[in-house]
């Protein structure tokens, strides 16, 4: 049993999160798309994501696993946040 223990200790050591607290909609991973265009990107289909183009419409719910683009008038994305 003492042989256990280290190994349980570097297992859990290893062990990865899928998000830091403080971006839990890991914008930080997307945060080269800035400046792109939205036409020319592709997002992963389990994102839990929306696009939000200017002077538009969004539901108040805030999802902090959800990503949220920003669009400009030209299509450029200017901005990625929780919620």
């Amino acid at each position: 049993m003492k042989r256990a223990i280290p190994f349980l200790m570097l297992l859990a050591a290893c062990q990865v999160e899928d998000a830091a607290p403080d971006d839990p909609c890991r914008a930080r991973e997307y945060a080269a798309l800035v400046g792109a265009n939205i036409a020319a990107v592709s997002l992963p289909a389990d994102l839990n994501h929306r696009i939000v183009p200017p002077d538009s419409a969004v539901t108040l719910d805030f999802v902090p696993e959800r990503l949220n683009v920003l669009v400009d008038r030209q299509g450029r994305i200017f901005g990625l946040r929780c919620g």
